[in-house]
């Protein structure tokens, strides 16, 4: 996370080095991410930089917490829009973020992000939920879900249910950058298995 001094400097100054890093990890991965890049397009002396981070992966994870932040408020949105309807709201929220991921500056930094991950990145993305943080972010968006049509009995449960379908999205999600899928072949191969989670995968027996 950033030190007090960057929190401390301007919007604007604080921008240009988001900008910068955020350019240099869409030319390559985090391991080959260059410190040097990033303070000369920032226009900043390299002192300055390590006032500011501890290093590129400190960074590097700053940016990627900043985007939970965004999603999570961005999925709360649809989730209210929705009337609470699990199912639906993850249905959109998956195409509006692949709509993001079509945009240039964009692309190649999730591309870079998703087609690297590792348990610390896909923690952050998603926000662990073991995490006091993450939790209270969780209880936050089970106050605007219905669960009137869900099989559960308790918050537990419901929390677990969010965990499957946040892990088929990340799959999913991970699954556009691998095989550079199409939107509408993307959205109808996520729709199906949201489908079949809302289904269930076991028969009724009589």
């Amino acid at each position: 996370m950033p030190k007090p001094t960057f929190l401390n400097l301007s919007t604007e100054k604080q921008e240009s080095l988001t900008k910068a890093a955020k350019k240099e990890f869409s030319r390559v991965p985090l391991y080959e991410a260059s410190i040097s890049n990033i303070i000369k397009d920032a226009g900043i002396p390299r002192g300055s930089f390590y006032q500011y981070f501890e290093d590129k992966e400190d960074l590097f994870y700053f940016l990627l917490d900043e985007h939970s932040k965004r999603n999570h408020e961005r999925f709360i949105s649809i989730l209210n829009m929705n009337n609470g309807d699990l199912f639906q709201s993850f249905l959109d929220w998956f195409k509006s973020t692949i709509i993001a991921f079509e945009e240039p500056e964009n692309r190649q930094y999730f591309k870079n992000t998703f087609l690297n991950m590792n348990y610390r990145i896909e923690k952050t993305i998603t926000q662990n939920i073991f995490e006091e943080r993450a939790k209270n972010r969780f209880f936050g968006v089970i106050n605007s879900i219905n669960s009137e049509n869900l099989n559960v009995t308790n918050e537990e449960e419901l929390h677990h249910i969010f965990r499957i379908m946040m892990a088929v999205t990340m799959r999913n999600l991970v699954a556009v950058f691998a095989k550079d899928v199409p939107m509408n072949q993307a959205m109808k191969a996520f729709s199906l298995e949201i489908t079949l989670l809302k289904r269930g995968l076991c028969k009724q027996t009589l």
